[in-house]
This record gives C-alpha cells, structure tokens and sequence, in this order.
C-alpha cells in the first residue's frame, strides 16, 4: 500500500500554489488542511484547491489529527514560530526559504526537530534540482576551482508601488524580508553546498528608506578561491552565473533554476551538462521531503541543517555589515 503524507498549508500566496501544484505529482502527497488568520481567505483558498478543513488556529490544526505534515510559505518573520508549534505536536515541517530570519531562530527549530524526532527540512529548491546535481558530478573537470559567481537581480513586481509610497511585504522589516533574503539567499545557499563556509565576508548594499535592501554583494574568501555574490530587487539582470577552475568554467543560466549548464573549458570545447528539469520545478523538493517521511529520516541528506545553518550565518553577517536589521533580530539579542 501507498504511505499516503496528508499535508496542512501554511500561508495561501502564489508561491504556496505552485508548491501544491507540484506536489499533487508526488505519490503519496494528500492534501488535508489549510491555516489562514483569516476565515474568509483560508475558506476561498479551500474551495479553490478542494481542501477539506480550515482552521483559523495553528494549534488546532497542528493538533486536529487531520495531517502529519506541514508546508510553511508565510512570511520569514513567521517561519520559526510556526514551525516549532508544528513540530511540539509531532508534524514534520517543510519551510520556505529563508528557513527563518536568522541563525538563532534556525538552531531553536533544530532543537524542537531533534526533541520531538520529526522531519525539518529548507524548501530551497535549486540544489534539489537535476542541473544542480549536474554541477556536483562534473565540477571536478574544472580542475582547481578559483571563483564562483552568482548574479539574481530580478526588479521587482513590488517596487513600483515602493516607489509609490506603498510599503508591501516584500518591503518590509517587520516580516524579515529584502533583496538578501529573498534572492540573495538563491546566490549564498548553493555556494555553501559545494565549498563549504567561508574564511571571510565583505558585503556592501544598497538601504532602502522602508529598512531593508534593495541590492547587495558579497565578496567571500575562501583557500585558494573567492566567491562573489550580486542580488537585487530594484534592477534587473540576465548575467549567468559560473564556477571558475583552472581547465575551464561552468556556465549556469540561471542559478535559481539551473537549466542550461555547460563546461567552456580553455581550449575552446564546450561541454553541455544539461540535464532534464520537470516543468513544475518545485516538484524536486516535494518528492525529496515525502520520501524522506516515508523513509522515517529526520533530515535531508541535501539541504542539510549544517548547509541551512551556515547560509543564515552568512546572511546574518552580511546583514550586521550593511546595517540591515530585523525585530526577529532583538530576541537573540536579549
């Protein structure tokens, strides 16, 4: 018989849409019930995706018997709350990325994983994907790798009405949010799965008046190499990013949603990696995640919580140097 996972919805935005348009893909995934602090849009989304049961309360969904698995895709500031009170009553917890505001919030979700042994894992997608996977199997041509650079300036649909006065979410302090966190994290998570940390981190960026970053970079030293970072959320971008060895480069199209790979070595070959993506490019995640619950593991062998942990205490200090802080910021604080 088939293990069937029946999951609870957090948070009812596009992003949460595509997720379940992907998962319903997965063997095994059901889809049981959803939570909104509003009645009115958790029972529209409901009916929208068949969804049999709404709660306006996440401990009593959490604790209805009606799912053993949550998706988180509410705002950052959220992330960690949410998640512990899931896993306090055994529900395993797949969180979009950033997995939470900071590295505090993080090791406090890793604890509440280990205490009540159940599944936590970072919705970060791009190194769940085949071409990521490509990337892994074949960096060893380049030789002695030198420089990695990722680029993720995308303008967004949001600042326009920024600029207008309108302060939305993806704006907004309050919810841990900006240009860092929201693409920067795309550049620095793949960066950690295939070196490791950093010796050293310089990064600089661009304040907005509403208290996060419209853009940044990051200059990140490691022995032999350096990587560099650019993210934005006020330009835009078609650079591809690209793995620097001494017998040639990999060239990435996107390093979000790797697609087109290939290795340009120095005697002008060229070398395609590509490797097939389904069109639903979150399915990837969701299959990792349920076959992880199916197999009674409590943490992905890919996005690992070391992987996790040391991309939030990158971001932290990148974000201590250009001056940008969080409310979430103020418990670790106290």
């Amino acid at each position: 018989m088939t293990t069937i996972i029946r999951f609870g919805i957090i948070g009812t935005n596009w992003i949460t849409e595509r997720f379940i348009d992907a998962a319903r893909e997965v063997e095994g995934f059901a889809l049981s019930a959803v939570y909104s602090r509003s009645a009115e849009t958790g029972d529209a989304f409901a009916a929208k995706h068949g969804i049999a049961a709404v709660f306006t309360d996440l401990d009593e969904m959490a604790a209805s018997g009606l799912i053993d698995a949550v998706y988180i895709a509410s705002p950052n500031s959220f992330h960690a709350g949410q998640a512990i009170a899931c896993m306090n009553h055994g529900i395993h917890v797949l969180c979009e990325k950033p997995i939470a505001s900071n590295a505090y919030e993080f090791r406090q979700m890793i604890a509440a994983a280990k205490e009540n042994g159940v599944l936590l894992m970072e919705a970060l997608k791009s190194t769940l994907l085949p071409g990521f996977k490509a990337v892994q199997d074949n960096i060893q041509k380049l030789g002695t790798v030198r420089r990695y650079f990722a680029s993720y300036c995308q303008y967004s649909s949001r600042y326009d009405a920024y600029k207008a006065g309108t302060v939305l979410n993806a704006f907004n302090p309050v919810f841990s949010n900006g240009a860092l966190m929201d693409l920067g994290i795309y550049c620095v998570y793949p960066l950690v799965a295939l070196f490791g940390k950093p010796e050293a981190i310089k990064a600089t960026g661009v304040m907005l008046e509403s208290g996060v970053d419209g853009e940044g970079s990051i200059v990140l030293q490691y022995a032999g190499m350096d990587a560099v970072i650019m993210y934005s959320k006020i330009t835009h971008s078609s650079l591809p990013s690209e793995i620097q060895g001494e017998n040639g480069s990999i060239v990435i199209d996107k390093i979000s949603e790797a697609e087109k790979i290939e290795i340009q070595y120095r005697t002008g070959t060229v070398e395609d990696i590509s490797r097939e993506t389904s069109s639903k490019s979150m399915y990837y995640e969701a299959k990792e995640f349920i076959d992880l619950i199916k197999a009674g593991r409590t943490e992905s062998s890919v996005n690992t919580f070391e992987i996790s942990l040391a991309t939030l205490e990158i971001m932290d200090e990148a974000r201590k140097q250009i001056g940008l802080v969080y409310p979430a910021d103020a418990v670790e604080a106290k």
